[in-house]
């Protein structure tokens, strides 16, 4: 029996609520506390947006394109649950005890579970897809992710020897966040969309392909040393981190180069086209972003106010990431996105981004805070719950493309 896709998509979108929920109640905090320490929330609310919803949609449409058949059904239904058994595990643990025994169990298990994903998709995928530019990315952002988890393994050594006041401890957060957002999550999205437009008609060119993905990686990996830059390193240091950030927009304009006249006469829906370029905007403020952070003076503001930080993660995570993940399981047919949800959504995005940034240049520039900023951003921040459970009730009893029973 073949795994419902679909299903799993519901119950990443699931785990995203639970996530915006956290988030929502941490708007919340300095309005009304609740009875969890705040830090811990914290670490509830980022675990679960990562692994729960991002991780497990990704990896969900990962096999539903690679590896989805009866034979192997059996094999990734264990690890499925398996999975569920560790977010689950993080959910009800970090908000008592933050990084404690029984929250760093779990996500040891969980890292784990990672690993076995990558097992299988490296063994379980049809040897026809294997070589193509769709797969190379894939893998590439898995090894990322397997590279990712060195900073959560090193933590628990930091924090033994060092203690989490050392430098070590904020740089193996940092080591495991960049290679998370812009290796793992990038690149698994780039290889999910050839895919794509591999199945709909355009096929990229090797000779073009090479260009963009060694551009790309070499810009990835590079611009790591844009995370060290809060120790004030020697100049060096800048210098790398400023040169894989233009590696990565010079692969993002050869990106665009190639898809522009390949989406001509080949006519695509208002909303398709509207959204892709809201998304592609995003992505090119966040490289824009990126490379100014590595001068001096920007990564000094970055450092040390929080606002901007905030403002930059959650930029990448619900403004690229999360409607990319949307955009693609809608193309793909496992998921129905309604008009006035992604609206709404958006609404609360970009309104919620608004306000940290402005109240990060008010700290900066001594400017006069928005009266009841907290409340309104508290509020603005809830139009992406909204919009989440209008997607999530839209596909709850539908049934998309490929949906079995399993």
């Amino acid at each position: 029996m073949r795994i419902s896709i679909k299903k799993h998509l519901l119950w990443a979108l699931f785990y995203f609520l639970l996530a915006t929920s956290l988030g929502l109640l941490l708007r919340f905090y300095l309005i009304h506390p609740v009875p969890f320490p705040y830090k811990y929330l914290v670490h509830a609310h980022s675990h679960i947006a990562l692994l729960g919803w991002v991780y497990l949609a990704l990896t969900s449409i990962i096999y539903g394109l690679y590896f989805n058949t009866v034979a192997n059904g059996k094999k990734y239904r264990y690890l499925f649950w398996f999975t569920q058994l560790t977010l689950i595990g993080m959910l009800v643990t970090f908000p008592f005890q933050g990084y404690g025994l029984f929250s760093i169990i779990f996500s040891t298990l969980f890292l784990l579970a990672s690993y076995w994903f990558f097992w299988l998709f490296a063994t379980l995928s049809g040897s026809e897809l294997k070589g193509t530019p769709a797969f190379i990315c894939i893998r590439m952002g898995l090894w990322y992710m397997v590279l990712s988890s060195l900073g959560p393994w090193a933590l628990g050594a930091i924090m033994n020897t060092l203690g989490p006041s050392s430098p070590w401890y904020r740089m193996a957060i940092y080591f495991y966040l960049h290679f998370q957002y812009n290796g793992w999550m990038m690149m698994a999205l780039l290889g999910i969309f050839l895919l794509v437009l591999d199945q709909n008609g355009h096929v990229i060119q090797k000779r073009v392909f090479t260009k963009i993905f060694w551009c790309l990686n070499m810009g990835i990996v590079l611009s790591f040393f844009l995370s060290s830059l809060w120790t004030k390193p020697p100049w060096p240091f800048y210098v790398l981190g400023i040169f894989g950030a233009v590696l990565q927009l010079v692969a993002f304009f050869l990106l665009l180069k190639w898809l522009l006249p390949a989406y001509r006469g080949k006519g695509t829906t208002k909303e398709v086209t509207g959204m892709g370029l809201t998304l592609f905007s995003l992505i090119a403020l966040k490289l824009v972003l990126q490379l100014a952070s590595g001068f001096p003076f920007v990564a000094e503001l970055a450092s040390t106010i929080l606002d901007f930080t905030i403002g930059y993660l959650h930029l990448v995570f619900l403004g690229i990431i999360t409607p990319a993940i949307l955009m693609l399981a809608k193309k793909l047919e496992w998921l129905t996105i309604s008009k006035w949800a992604i609206r709404i959504y958006l609404l609360g995005f970009f309104g919620s981004e608004l306000l940290i940034f402005y109240r990060g240049f008010a700290a900066w520039l001594g400017g006069e805070p928005i009266p009841r900023h907290t409340s309104l951003l508290a509020g603005v921040s809830g139009l992406i719950l909204v919009g989440l459970w209008g997607i999530l009730f839209k596909n709850m009893g539908l049934r998309g493309r490929g949906v079995d029973n399993g």
